[in-house]
């Protein structure tokens, strides 16, 4: 008997074998058939669809979970559109914090309120309270004068810390704004996070993204490191498991600042990782060790991405690497010889080539040809790196809906000669490659349908179409999402497509997103995750009954 028959539904499988179906059946979490397979077979639940359309389960091959999930307790900055608001906002926040307490914040973007916040503002909006706000992109923030005393940086005599920049006015005084690794001086006072308010943060994350349609994310970065919460940042993953928290599945990237020498048996060729050689494909269907993420530069809206030649709008800049490139280029090259794949975060065409050079590097050193080592973000990457990509064979994650919400600013960086070499996509598919959809979030929206929208339409915000032909079909919009998500996490042999004998891992809307749209405004009706309803039990008749 199976556990859950759909009927009467608009079924689009992403699988080429049989793209189409109106019926499915679950048995034991997975899918048992389609149509035929299991038209006489009963069913503990029986599910009228009443024509809505089902798909496979939504992917993010790149989002950071327990930062969205904390930024949804912190002061939203993502709307402000002037400085006065992000300091009125900061004021509200203040007025009902307790002294000595800190003011946080998050998803400021300069670009939109004409410069950073600075410490004297900051200081006036929170009467001298500790402020902290994140810039969108997540690689700088504005803090107020009692944070930088705190870290030690408040005074024109303090360097640099190697990989990150203090911003300074004339007089060589710190402003507030902390770019790169100089946030460590900020992190460092109030990291480690608990693992059980991570937990929280995860499942707060975790309840968002199942309305969304997503039963699967890849986490870019736990642990140390630029973006990591705790060096026992898995245990919060763990922990929200256990507590019945996490309604996705996931794959943690573990962030390069945790690798270490470990001393094995020299036939192991481990030499470098994590302890007890813990490496990628650790873990079950709920939750497992991805690759190791390395941040190699930083951000094209911040203008650190590191480019080979100068931003249009910010001087003569070229950006920065996070760490001394031939040293990172032999950690990537140490961890691929231990069997890791490898995440390299690499946004200007630069860090694109020294990604390359690594990865080559290392294959030349012990082949593993279907490695899949990923290139994060591929914001800007020159004609004649395609086919070397293509070669190596890596797999570019770029972030579809930054067109709109910032793409007006990066191609202002870029200028006119550079714009079409940004975050592309048909040019990858032309080479070969494929390209999983993802969001960074929350550096930008992370809806699903959302993204695959700026995947088909390229419009800014500010309505430019950003390098047209780099647009792809709503069908392959789809698939990046689905299917090529799953093959980029290693995982299209059992998520990705509505395949008999995968997981059932579906989503329920009430439109078709190839054929009706406009896709950004199809609605995610229900979300299933391993046959079992994690969102919108009360959608359809009968759905209640499979509700997780």
């Amino acid at each position: 008997m199976l556990d859950l028959k759909l009927t009467n539904a608009r079924i689009r499988t992403v699988d080429d074998d049989r793209p189409a179906a109106t019926a499915l059946g679950v048995f034991a979490g997975r899918i048992a058939g389609l149509d035929g397979d299991i038209a006489d077979l009963p069913a503990r639940t029986t599910v009228d669809c009443g024509g809505a359309v089902v798909v496979p389960g939504f992917g993010d091959a790149h989002n950071h979970m327990a930062w969205f999930g904390q930024s949804l307790s912190e002061v939203a900055l993502e709307e402000a559109a002037t400085l006065d608001e992000v300091y009125a906002a900061v004021a509200r926040r203040a007025a009902e914090t307790p002294d000595g307490a800190w003011v946080v914040g998050s998803g400021y973007d300069d670009t939109v309120l004409g410069a950073h916040p600075d410490r004297a503002g900051l200081d006036r909006a929170a009467g001298g309270r500790p402020v902290w706000l994140k810039h969108r992109s997540g690689h700088m923030c504005a803090v107020s004068s009692a944070v930088l005393e705190a870290a030690g940086a408040a005074t024109a005599a303090v360097p640099d810390p190697e990989g990150g920049v203090i911003v300074r006015d004339p007089s060589g005084t710190p402003t507030g704004l902390l770019q790169e690794r100089a946030q460590e001086l900020v992190t460092a006072l109030v990291m480690p996070y608990p693992a059980a308010e991570l937990a929280e943060a995860v499942g707060r994350a975790s309840r968002v993204y199942a309305a969304e349609g997503l039963t699967h994310v890849t986490e870019a970065g736990i642990g140390r490191g630029l973006i990591g919460r705790t060096p026992v940042e898995a245990a919060a993953y763990q922990l929200a498991r256990e507590r019945g928290l996490l309604r996705t599945r996931v794959q943690l990237m573990v962030a390069a600042d945790n690798m270490h020498p470990l001393h094995g048996h020299p036939e192991d060729g481990i030499e470098t990782g994590i302890d007890l050689g813990l490496r990628t494909g650790f873990g079950d269907d709920v939750l497992s060790l991805g690759p190791m993420k390395i941040w190699l530069d930083g951000s094209l809206i911040g203008r650190t991405a590191a480019v080979t030649e100068p931003f249009c709008d910010h001087g003569h800049g070229t950006g920065v690497y996070q760490n001394d490139p031939e040293e990172m280029r032999a950690l990537v090259v140490a961890a691929h010889r231990a069997g890791w794949r490898v995440a390299a975060h690499a946004i200007g065409d630069d860090a694109v080539d020294l990604a390359l050079d690594a990865f080559e590097e290392a294959q030349r050193a012990l082949p593993r040809p279907d490695a899949r080592h990923r290139i994060e973000h591929a914001g800007v990457v020159r004609p004649d790196q395609l086919p070397r990509l293509a070669a190596a064979g890596a797999v570019p994650v770029p972030q579809p809906h930054f067109l709109y919400t910032v793409g007006d600013t990066m191609a202002a960086a870029l200028g006119p000669s550079r714009r079409d070499w940004l975050y592309r996509h048909r040019s990858f598919l032309d080479h070969g490659l494929r390209v999983p959809g993802s969001s960074d979030r929350p550096v930008a929206p992370g809806a699903p349908l959302l993204g695959m929208e700026s995947m088909v339409e390229r419009i800014s915000s500010g309505g430019t179409v950003l390098s047209p032909d780099e647009r792809v079909p709503a069908e392959t919009a789809l698939r990046a999402y689905t299917l090529d998500a799953a093959w980029a996490a290693r995982d299209e042999h059992r998520r990705g497509s509505l395949t008999p004998g995968k997981l059932a891992d579906l989503v329920v809307l009430d439109r078709d997103p190839v054929t009706e749209g406009p896709i950004g405004s199809a609605r995610v009706l229900a979300t299933l995750v391993g046959g079992a309803c994690v969102h919108g039990a009360d959608a359809l008749p009968g759905l209640a009954a499979a509700a997780g």
